[in-house]
Parts: C-alpha cells; sequence; structure tokens
C-alpha cells in the first residue's frame, strides 16, 4: 500500500470525500466509476485470523457497501474451517478472499491494513503484536491477554507502532450501555460503591484428553503457535481447548467473565483493585475431562470503598438474578440500582422501584457459543472509523487490558489458593508465589520481544 493511501484512510471518511466533490462532477460520472475512485483511497482490506464460532459477527460490517472494506483473507490453521468459512462468507462479499492457515504470510502483504484475530487465547497477544509490528491495525477478541505480562505488553506495542487495537469487549458500543454508564457517573444512583458481575451456563460434559493423531487438515504445531509444544489430545482444537489446562485458554474468567466485569469497571470508575480474593471449585461433572474450576466466587476491593464482585457458574443453569441472557451486572449506589445486560438496562430506585428502563431492539448473543449481534456490528464499524480518523474507539486496548487484568488475578489467586494485594498504581501483585504466574513459557522462537 502507498503511504498516500494509508494517509488518506487515516484521515478521511468515505462521506467526507462525498462532500469535497462538487455535484456536478459526480453527476457527470458512472456510479460505477465513482465509487472505484473512493474504493481505490478509501478502502480498507481486512484479513480475519481464526474461523471458528466468532468470526461471522464481524462479516455484516466488513459486508456492508457503506464501510467500504474488502475481506482479502480468510485465515485458519484447519483446512476444513477455512473452506467451510469461504462458503458461508462468498454468497455476501464482492470479492472472494483468498485462503490461507499461517497468519505470517498474510502480515507480509502490505495491502493488507488490519487484521480481525479470533483464535484460541494463547495466541492473542502474540498474533496482535506481530501484526502491528508489520503495520497493521488490529481488532483483537478477549482475551487480549494470555497472562499478565502480556496485557502490559500489547499496550506497550501500541504505543511503540501507533496503530488502532480495538478490544472485542462490544458492550462498549452498546448504545443502551453508553447512556446508563453517563448517567451513573453523573450521579443517577448517587454515590456507587459496588458492581456484583454474573455469567450463568449450562455447559455438558468434556471428554478426557486421549493422545492420538491431529485431525486430517489441522496444522497442529501452528495451532500452538506461542505455546510449548506437546502431543496431541483428541478433541482439543475444536473449543475444548478451553478447559484443557493453561497451555491454550483462560478458562471462564477470560472466556466470559472479561464482558461483565469490564462493563462492572467502568460502571465504578475503577483500575486496578487493591485486593483480590476467590472461591473456586470443580463441582460438576466431576470426572469428566474438564481441568480449570467451573464454579467461581471473587472479590475485587479498590480504593474509596468500592467493591467488585463475581459470580461464575459455568455448568449450572439455574438463573440466580433472573436474567434470561445468563449473563449481567448490577451496580449499586447510594441511591439505587442499575440493572445492566446485553438486552439494555433497568433502573431502580432505592426502595427497589422500577424508574426507568431502555431495553435494546436488537440481538447480541448471551450465552450462545460464537456470539454476534447489533452490538458486534457496532463495534466493528467503530473500528473501521477508529482508523480512518472518524472516531474514537470504544474499547481501545490500553483501556481493555486494565479490566482484563481482573481475569487474571482471579484466575492467579485460584490457582495458588491464596489471595493477594496489588498495587494500584501499576497492578503489580504484593505475592511471590502469584508473580510466579505473571508470565508464561513459551516455545522458543515465539516469546514477545520488548519494545
Amino acid at each position: 500500500m502507498s503511504s498516500n493511501r494509508r494517509n488518506f484512510i487515516k484521515k478521511t471518511a468515505l462521506g467526507a470525500v462525498g462532500a469535497t466533490i462538487a455535484s456536478t462532477s459526480v453527476n457527470a460520472m458512472t456510479a460505477k466509476s465513482y465509487s472505484k475512485i473512493i474504493g481505490a483511497n478509501d478502502r480498507i482490506h481486512v484479513a480475519i485470523q481464526g474461523l471458528g464460532r466468532r468470526y461471522p459477527a464481524y462479516i455484516p460490517a466488513i459486508a456492508h457497501k457503506k464501510n467500504n472494506v474488502e475481506l482479502t483473507y480468510l485465515c485458519d490453521v484447519m483446512k476444513s474451517q477455512r473452506d467451510k468459512a469461504l462458503t458461508e462468507v462468498s454468497d455476501r462479499l464482492s470479492n472472494k478472499p483468498k485462503l490461507e492457515n499461517d497468519i505470517r504470510k498474510i502480515l507480509d502483504d502490505k495491502e493488507v491494513d488490519a487484521i480481525f484475530m479470533a483464535t484460541p487465547d494463547h495466541w492473542h497477544a502474540p498474533g496482535a503484536c506481530m501484526a502491528m509490528q508489520a503495520g497493521k491495525h488490529v481488532y483483537l477478541e478477549k482475551p487480549c491477554s494470555h497472562n499478565p505480562r502480556e496485557g502490559e505488553l500489547i499496550v506497550a506495542y501500541q504505543k511503540k507502532f501507533n496503530k488502532v487495537v480495538q478490544m472485542g469487549n462490544q458492550q462498549r458500543s452498546a448504545l443502551e450501555s453508553q447512556e446508563i454508564i453517563k448517567e451513573i457517573h453523573n450521579g443517577i444512583i448517587g454515590d456507587v460503591y459496588k458492581a456484583t458481575a454474573f455469567y450463568i451456563s449450562g455447559r455438558g460434559r468434556v471428554p478426557h484428553q486421549t493422545k492420538t493423531n491431529p485431525p486430517e487438515g489441522l496444522d497442529w504445531d501452528l495451532f500452538q503457535g506461542p505455546a510449548p509444544r506437546r502431543a496431541y489430545t483428541d478433541n482439543t482444537w475444536d473449543y475444548n481447548w478451553h478447559w484443557y489446562g493453561w497451555d491454550y485458554g483462560t478458562a471462564e474468567m477470560g472466556n466470559n467473565a472479561t464482558h461483565e466485569l469490564d462493563i462492572a469497571r467502568w460502571a465504578l470508575g475503577v483500575t486496578y483493585p487493591e485486593h483480590v480474593s476467590v472461591d473456586a471449585g470443580k463441582y460438576h461433572y466431576k470426572d469428566d475431562g474438564w481441568e480449570m474450576y467451573d464454579t467461581m466466587e471473587a472479590t475485587f476491593k479498590f480504593a474509596g470503598n468500592k467493591t467488585i464482585k463475581w459470580d461464575g457458574n459455568s455448568r449450572t443453569g439455574y438463573h440466580k438474578y433472573g436474567n434470561k441472557h445468563g449473563r449481567g451486572t448490577i451496580v449499586s449506589g447510594s441511591e439505587g440500582t442499575a440493572y445492566i445486560d446485553r438486552g439494555g438496562y433497568k433502573l431502580f430506585d432505592q426502595k427497589g422501584g422500577l424508574i426507568k428502563e431502555n431495553l435494546s431492539s436488537g440481538e447480541e448473543a448471551g450465552t450462545a457459543l460464537g456470539g454476534g449481534g447489533d452490538m458486534s456490528t457496532l463495534h466493528t464499524v467503530n473500528f473501521f472509523d477508529a482508523i480512518r480518523g472518524k472516531a474514537e474507539l470504544t474499547s481501545p486496548i490500553d483501556e481493555g487490558a486494565i479490566s482484563q487484568m481482573l481475569t487474571h488475578y482471579a484466575n492467579i489467586a485460584a490457582r495458588i489458593d491464596d489471595s493477594f494485594e496489588i498495587d494500584e498504581a501499576t497492578g503489580r501483585i504484593f505475592n511471590r508465589e502469584a508473580m510466579k504466574l505473571w508470565s508464561r513459557t513459551y516455545e522458543p522462537g515465539w516469546e514477545i520481544k520488548d519494545v
């Protein structure tokens, strides 16, 4: 890509271009020739890395003509995923994306402007850092890091290479969430002091890991990427990597708690906590192959006598909060309570009476695998607008990384079975055993280098 086109993308929007061209000139062109001129200067070329359950959430925004985006590559380490994705998107796009299994080859293509990363967790930060170093903007799915050190590094890379990095906690783009958070900050429920975030799902049994040959079409070495090499075990590549130890996943905290804890932290206006404690264990299907906790209660204490509570229930479907979505955040203030979820919000007075509600007319998946919906589309469009310089990111990586730290703190506390204090200025933990899990062991040659 020429430097002129990169500058144009950064500084200009499609609407602005149209407004600056005299109407007589526009009318003199055919619609087709006009669109080619706009496209040559303003089109954003993107690639998607990871073609599992999440990637369809990006397609509505990518495919919409007004966004002037071209999906240039579909990338996945599993051949069947690539073929399936190409079939699924072919009738929605005006071009045919190229298929690739190795993201590093795509990063070498100077025509690619941005990468959507929807891989397993252990790939997120290393892949994003490689992409930024290669000059690409990044839409990075949660969790934005596999461990706390990666969170520090990804923020450092963004500052070094000055790329647009949107974290995929899409509820930040929900208009109803933005509205109620603003009202909370303006004092509508008085002084906020507590937020209770929750997730309820009915995940079933998980098979035990059994050593076997990788399935046909899977590049197992590339799937492992930054993680230390080990033999393949059956069913690891297809979602159950979430529950098979810490090589690839970040348990339910990184998988789902990221979203609600982000809303809770946003509402309370806090950054790093002063103290973290957890009560976690595996209480369901005790004889199956699930190796993580499946139930967790976590408490994060912040300065100013503010608290965030997490109530995570991965494998029991009882909706104790009466919420049909299975997830949400309850914000408590001195003069009332706000209930926020993906369906909008409800506002209650101090006596529990409903005084206001704003429920979304759109849809965003609750606990269904993959997700997608109006919030994801808004979040994706915001990413494109930020690349063009039209808008501020709704979830810039330096903000998202702080929310992600809450999930890492809880995971570490569960793994060492101990609570600990935290330096609220730096986010570092005052516990030697906990700090041993600050980073991880990488496959040689895959380490994220300091910048």
